[in-house]
């Protein structure tokens, strides 16, 4: 296999979160399912090399994004899905485990992806892995601080 085409074939698995992103109908759903896996691998990380993880799938969902959007000839392919799998990481970012939270970040995760209330909906405009990234980090920051009202006003169990 030439060395370009092995790279873009890496560059696909990740963008398309093994893919999850081809996954019919839902996408992103099933990309966010990923998501859930590895936080559910390193949710007992120490905080600081949970956030260390969190930049690394961001940095790398950017990059691999950007490239993937070119490969695929669309801006922001369905099947692109590393952006679910990194906003979930941040929507559970510095939330007590439960299973319960584990449900409630994910609903909550999807709702913010897929209705994209504002400022979201505006930062998909921008061009790149970066214009793919960033309204699913913010749905991830949404969905954060409601776990983490949630957890603060009615318990974290």
């Amino acid at each position: 296999m030439e060395m370009r085409t092995f790279k873009n074939a890496v560059v696909l698995f990740i963008a398309m979160g093994a893919y999850a992103g081809k996954f019919p109908r839902i996408p992103g759903t099933a990309g966010t399912v990923v998501g859930v896996i590895l936080y559910l691998l390193i949710k007992d990380l120490m905080f600081s090399w949970y956030v260390i993880a969190c930049i690394l799938v961001v940095g790398i969902g950017i990059w691999t994004a950007g490239i993937a959007e070119k490969l695929l000839a669309k801006k922001d392919a369905p099947s692109i899905v590393i952006d679910e799998i990194a906003g979930y990481l941040v929507s559970m970012a510095f939330v007590p485990f439960s299973w319960g939270i584990v449900i409630s970040g994910f609903v909550l995760f999807r709702f913010f992806d897929i209705t994209k209330p504002w400022p979201l909906n505006w930062l998909q405009d921008f061009h790149g892995g970066i214009g793919v990234m960033l309204d699913d980090i913010g749905a991830g920051i949404y969905a954060n601080a409601i776990l983490q009202a949630s957890c603060y006003f009615i318990g974290g169990r």
